[in-house]
């Protein structure tokens, strides 16, 4: 499916390897104990393990893991976890995860930890450990309950907007550090004022919206798929919303604009020149370079046989990083190419398996961009003290 030329090491002339700089570790793989209608992760044909109910992450494969990537990643370590639900390997095994970042870490050395979760199974337990080491928590939730039970739903069909408020209030009594992942979908892309002042209404200072996008066999969007118009009005009214209270609340696509425009590369991948800045290790220690990308075609090697610098350094991941770098003639002319970097590759490929394709929401970046950037390149004068060029047209890519 993918020109892929060989699994080795890369020659000199390709450059400098990109450094791996943080973690987006499956301890369970894709399995949840949620059955979202627009879930992505499960009951995929690509998934290599979809034959495995049960996949967990060993001790030996955890130890290995903060083991090697501690000594490779020094002095800054991240390590973040994701599923399907990251929970089902149980508090046990975070505990262990812990235990072994303060057994193994060498001094002066900065580990931090993230976790995803959908809510179903956070307590007074799971709240103490994220408190106690500081960790930072993902919250899935869609809006209120008749939007958020809309599509997700648990493997009886029963509605869980409940039990992650539920999961809300035990964060909030132990002043545990979370945000708000929201999905945009057919459900709630029309509704911005309402997603905005029911967030901020629960005291909610930090949100991330993401756009769903996902097709059929003959690159039609499935029904709950939102159209890159409705994106970017959700974007530009959501814009309006928060500017008045951009001081105190945080909007994360919003940030990462800021962040371009100050010459400071964004949190988000997809405003990455190349797509190189992280890896996804699975419940067995398989490697990938893209979370979106999990397929035997990209699997870039295990961490019970390969190093770090060797997997950094394999040619399947300078593949797939300079992916991205195939420019859309409508990109090569774009006034945003230097903000947006052609967008996601998986937003590029989804529909008919090409990389090459405009991004599927790039109507809607040009809608926000057009809107924000310059009150946003304002502000971020304003904090800085200085004028800012902002980022440079056609930058040059290492690939």
């Amino acid at each position: 499916m993918f020109p892929i030329h060989g699994q080795g090491l890369v020659p000199e002339s390709l450059g400098t390897t990109p450094r791996i700089t943080s973690l987006l570790i499956k301890p369970a793989s894709a399995v949840c104990n949620l059955d979202c209608a627009y879930c992505f992760y499960l009951d995929r044909d690509a998934d290599p393990y979809k034959a495995l109910p049960a996949r967990r992450m060993t001790e030996e494969v955890l130890e290995r893991l903060v083991d090697n990537f501690l000594f490779y990643s020094y002095p800054n370590s991240v390590f973040a976890f994701q599923g399907g639900e990251p929970t089902l390997s149980g508090l046990p095994f975070f505990r262990k995860l812990v235990e072994l970042q303060k057994q193994l870490g060498r001094d002066g050395q900065n580990v931090s930890n993230a976790l995803q979760t959908n809510g179903m199974l956070i307590d007074d337990d799971w709240c103490r450990l994220f408190k106690e080491y500081n960790w930072l928590i993902g919250l899935s939730m869609d809006g209120p309950a008749e939007i958020h039970d809309v599509y997700r739903f648990n493997k009886a069909g029963h509605p869980t907007w409940n039990r992650v408020m539920q999961s809300l209030e035990t964060m909030r009594k132990h002043k545990v550090d979370f945000n708000i992942l929201c999905v945009l979908s057919q459900a709630n892309v029309d509704k911005p004022k309402e997603l905005y002042r029911f967030f901020t209404g629960l005291g909610v200072d930090n949100i991330q919206y993401i756009p769903l996008s996902e097709f059929d066999g003959q690159g039609n969007p499935l029904p709950f798929t939102i159209t890159a118009e409705q994106y970017g009005r959700f974007l530009c009214e959501t814009f309006d919303l928060w500017w008045p209270d951009r001081r105190k609340i945080r909007i994360r696509y919003f940030d990462n604009i800021a962040e371009a425009l100050a010459g400071q590369k964004p949190g988000s991948c997809t405003m990455h020149e190349t797509c190189d800045s992280y890896v996804v290790v699975e419940y067995n220690g398989d490697v990938y370079p893209c979370d979106f990308f999990v397929e035997s075609s990209w699997r870039l090697g295990n961490i019970m046989a390969d190093s770090w610098p060797e997997i950094a350094r394999k040619q399947r991941r300078y593949h797939f990083a300079r992916n991205k770098t195939v420019a859309h003639p409508v990109c090569q002319v774009c006034e945003y190419q230097a903000i947006c970097h052609g967008g996601c590759p998986k937003s590029r490929h989804a529909p008919y398996r090409k990389f090459e394709d405009l991004d599927y929401f790039c109507p809607a970046y040009k809608m926000i961009f057009a809107k924000s950037v310059g009150p946003l390149k304002k502000e971020v004068e304003k904090i800085l003290g200085r004028s800012v060029e902002g980022p440079q047209f056609c930058s040059i890519s290492p690939y």
